[in-house]
């Protein structure tokens, strides 16, 4: 395992089930000696309580967990320097958090924080995200409006980023690379 001597921000954008987060937990694991793994998912059912598993039994023990659905910011900020890397899964499922529980309104106001709180925290950070703009129009208003916000966020963190990349078929597409 060789260690990463700056900090850095990682973007690894895909759809569903292409592997991005299987990716971003070797990438952590294969660069930083001690990580957190920053779950915005809230269990409500049996499905999600499935997923929430598969997920837990993917890291091994050295993953330290932190669940947050919401203040993400704040723990970007507030985690000391006990960890390496912190890899937070996934800003789209935090995103519907914000938009569900804050409201269209607040959303800006959050994910301004969000990238402060990227260029403040003393870790590298590793966002996993979904891709959401290459399906169909959703045919309700309330999903139309994700869409379009989970693509402007999208945006938003490709630019802090110092790498992005798309997953596809578990492979990596390099949108974005560090400058040497």
């Amino acid at each position: 395992m060789s260690h990463k001597p700056e900090k850095e921000i990682v973007l690894v954008l895909g759809g569903a089930r292409s592997g991005k987060s299987s990716w971003a937990l070797d990438y952590v694991e294969k660069n930083y000696n001690s990580y957190m793994f920053l779950a915005t998912a809230e269990v409500m059912d049996k499905e999600m309580a499935d997923r929430v598993d598969l997920h837990r039994k993917a890291r091994g023990p050295k993953w330290r967990l932190r669940e947050e659905s919401l203040e993400i910011a704040d723990v970007l900020t507030s985690t000391g320097g006990d960890v390496e890397a912190i890899l937070i899964d996934c800003m789209t499922i935090w995103l519907s958090n914000v938009l569900l529980k804050k409201g269209a309104e607040k959303v800006p106001a959050y994910r301004n924080v969000l990238l402060e709180a990227l260029v403040k925290s003393r870790q590298s950070v590793v966002m996993v995200s979904n891709e959401v703009g290459s399906g169909i129009v959703p045919e309700h208003p309330l999903g139309r409006q994700y869409r379009d916000m989970a693509g402007s966020l999208n945006q938003k963190l490709a630019a802090a980023a110092h790498q992005a990349l798309l997953i596809v078929a578990g492979l990596p597409i390099f949108l974005k690379q560090p400058h040497p």
